[in-house]
């Protein structure tokens, strides 16, 4: 089996990386065989890059990071800032978002929507990743259980 493919590019430090590193991930994803949810994927990274221009300091760089899986993808956002992002952890809270909290539901998003979620240190700031995994094809097997009526 090959080694999966990875993506990288250097994003601005504006709201314009946002975007970009949307239409990167939408474009890596359609390498992938089986691919993860490309809708999931553009909307947790977009949360990550937001983050990363909103937190770091004017001009740090920001460099996302899509590498395909043999089973989904995993995506990183590097950026220079050494300190850690809130909890990626799950929380007892997670159910009821505060709903007039302009800030903070990023990270829930990544928490929730990912197969899984982490950051760490890097030689110069952080990685904050998210894997997704494959959905399973059409004819698989795998069932999604119906109620009973």
């Amino acid at each position: 089996m090959p080694d999966p493919a990875t993506w990288r590019i250097a994003l601005p430090h504006t709201v314009a990386a946002v975007p970009l590193a949307r239409a990167l991930v939408r474009t890596a994803l359609t390498e992938a065989e089986p691919a993860a949810d490309s809708d999931t994927a553009e909307l947790l990274t977009a949360e990550l890059v937001a983050n990363a221009v909103e937190h770091t300091a004017e001009g740090a760089g920001i460099e996302l990071v899509v590498e395909l899986l043999a089973n989904g993808c995993q995506v990183e956002v590097h950026d220079g800032d050494p300190y850690p992002p809130g909890d990626l952890t799950a929380r007892p809270d997670d159910t009821h978002p505060d709903p007039w909290q302009e800030h903070g539901r990023g990270l829930l998003l990544i928490r929730t929507l990912s197969s899984d979620c982490g950051h760490r240190r890097t030689a110069h700031g952080k990685a904050v990743w998210f894997t997704l995994l494959a959905r399973p094809a059409a004819g698989t097997g795998a069932r999604v259980p119906r109620p009973r009526a």
